[in-house]
């Protein structure tokens, strides 16, 4: 059976991981026979919003406690992940993807990404295993890689971002995956196009096959 490494961001889409994205990842990776490892990093969350009013809430919270809440405590740090026993890894969106597991949202072109991320995409990439990214999230690859094609869907920003990286950007809509299969990079824009769950749930599932494919 085929495993895949999922990293969270914490829970919520304004200041963590898109939940629909992350839910329905997970059961786009069963639906097809294969298992899954949730992980996150164990650092405090950019900060939090007020997902009812969308506005920011005088709090902290830890990514990782709160990506348990979606993995049902199912989870490890993301310092220990290794790729060995894994076939691939998969990014969901949500903001959190780039306010904690980078801070692309508050930095741009300045951006760094969060060192245990880094350090495990490029060890899978490096074992020659696939990487996933949806929503948002396709702009931390395009922080480290160069001259990969890369979707967020038909964002300018991001869009301007991931070539001004280096890469090509690619217009997609509903459930489309670009797929870079010499650097085995597949992605996919979910909620950064104006959708509904059951689209949400068709890009998932797209990814999750077409990385399958090359497993």
């Amino acid at each position: 059976m085929k495993k895949f490494a999922v990293i969270l961001a914490g829970c919520g889409v304004y200041d963590g991981a898109e939940i629909h994205e992350a839910v329905l990842t997970l059961l786009a990776i069963d639906k097809q026979g294969a298992s899954y490892q949730c992980f996150a990093p164990d650092i405090k969350q950019a900060h939090v919003i007020n997902h009812l009013k969308g506005e920011e809430s005088n709090e902290t919270r830890n990514v990782l406690e709160e990506s348990a809440r979606i993995a049902r405590g199912e989870i490890k740090p993301l310092s220990e992940y290794t790729p060995e026993p894994y076939d691939g890894l998969i990014i969901p969106g949500g903001f959190g993807a780039a306010k904690n597991l980078c801070d692309w949202a508050f930095k741009g072109d300045d951006c760094t990404v969060n060192p245990d991320l880094e350090s495990a995409i490029l060890s899978t990439f490096q074992a020659g295993k696939p990487i996933g990214a949806m929503c948002i999230a396709p702009v931390i690859l395009a922080k480290l890689f160069k001259g990969t094609n890369l979707t967020t869907g038909q964002d300018p920003a991001s869009g301007g971002f991931i070539e001004k990286m280096g890469n090509q950007y690619t217009h997609t809509t509903h459930g489309e995956v670009v797929v870079d299969l010499d650097k085995k990079l597949f992605t996919t824009p979910c909620y950064m196009l104006d959708a509904r769950i059951s689209e949400i749930e068709t890009g998932t599932a797209n990814i999750v096959r077409e990385m399958l494919e090359v497993m």
